[in-house]
């Protein structure tokens, strides 16, 4: 699946200690370890959260619930709480798959349990952060999260560094239930370092009526990303969006996609990249697989490349079944002259003309969004502008 893809030796990075104390509030952050949260749509004030988990390297330093019917906590704590989440740890993502999987299993480091109970609707989006301070360390977390019956929850998850960390590994399992007639959106703003090999792993299962909804937003350098996550759509009538925004700067890699496999009649999907490289790279995979009649889906990639950059786009339908409907959009260019000279015309200089045709282009709309994760979106863009230059 991965080629072409710088692979470190997961053994080369530290897997024991980078331990730091507990924190009631995160005013007691450093100025410094708060700006980098902000930067990756963290509200350190908490104001408009149903509840918050912060993790840095190792630790847990931060975790709460605000909201009643929300539950938010550690996984260790978690699963000596509910005996039965044993039977949801590893049920989605194989810990044999490959080596980061491996190792997230042999020797895990926390990771966050969120839960909503049947029926709840989360007032404001839960908040969580993985934070890597500690030089050349490995965080391998395995995180839950259970959206119950008629229940609608939102996450909004920002991934940060300290400003100066020359490398480090982050392995992130992360497993997806949303129950009948639940609502998940899970949102990821990532604010990675030149240095930092990232390795997420996730699996959704979706039942009937369900709604799961996964946006990733990276703007930064980061040494290597790589992740392929899967949503299972085992129930009727099921649906599931992916969408991603991709800044790749010089030195950067990245290689991103999506899968949904489609088992019921009336399921529906859609997977939707924006992907931009000013010198980096970037490998956009999608693949949507129709397994019964009367299902849908859509896979749209769209890549700008400025300066040196390279994109590569690999859309993938397969269809097993008649009567279904699946569809694939791609494409990959420059800005065309024309229209920086028309924006130009309009008194706007080069750089600022260039500037306004790249934010249109990832500005996404992401159906099904409450509008507060929007304007987080729209904010982390317009935050990271400066960077794409």
């Amino acid at each position: 699946m991965y080629k072409d893809v710088i692979i470190p030796d997961v053994d080369e990075f530290k897997h024991e200690g980078g331990e730091h104390e507990y924190i009631d509030d995160l005013e007691q952050l450093s100025e410094e370890d708060r700006q980098q949260m902000i930067l990756a749509g963290i509200d350190v004030k908490e104001e408009q959260r149903s509840g918050t988990y912060i993790q840095e390297d190792q630790s847990v330093v931060h975790c709460k619930a605000k909201q009643e019917g929300v539950e938010v906590m550690d996984v260790r704590t978690a699963l000596e709480k509910h005996e039965w989440l044993k039977d949801y740890m590893w049920s989605g993502v194989n810990p044999e798959a490959d080596e980061y999987t491996k190792k997230a299993y042999e020797k895990p480091h926390y990771g966050y349990f969120i839960r909503v109970l049947p029926g709840v609707k989360t007032t404001y989006p839960v908040q969580a952060c993985l934070y890597l301070e500690t030089d050349n360390l490995s965080q391998n977390v395995h995180n839950i999260i259970i959206a119950e019956e008629d229940s609608e929850l939102h996450i909004i998850t920002g991934c940060a560094t300290k400003p100066h960390l020359q490398s480090g590994l982050h392995i992130g399992i992360s497993e997806f239930f949303v129950k009948k007639g639940a609502k998940l959106s899970f949102t990821m703003i990532h604010n990675w370092a030149e240095g930092v090999y990232v390795r997420p792993r996730s699996v959704a299962m979706v039942e009937e009526d369900g709604l799961f909804v996964n946006n990733y937003i990276s703007l930064r350098n980061v040494k290597s990303l790589q992740m392929y996550p899967t949503t299972h759509l085992n129930g009727p009538n099921a649906i599931a969006r992916y969408n991603s925004i991709l800044v790749a700067p010089e030195g950067s890699h990245m290689d991103v996609g999506g899968r949904v496999i489609l088992k019921r009649e009336g399921c529906r999907a859609e997977i939707v990249a924006r992907t931009l490289s000013t010198g980096g790279k970037i490998i956009a995979r999608g693949h949507l697989v129709g397994e019964v009649p009367g299902i849908k889906a859509h896979l749209e990639c769209k890549g700008l490349i400025l300066g040196d950059g390279l994109i590569h786009a690999i859309p993938e339908l397969e269809g097993k079944a008649p009567d279904l409907e699946m569809s694939h959009e791609a494409a990959v260019g420059r800005i065309g002259q024309e229209e920086i000279e028309y924006l130009m015309a309009r008194g706007l200089s080069e750089d600022e003309a260039t500037s306004v045709i790249v934010r249109g282009f990832l500005n996404v709309d992401i159906k099904g969004l409450p509008e507060q994760l929007q304007r987080e979106i729209d904010r982390a863009i317009e935050q990271g502008e400066g960077k794409f230059f």
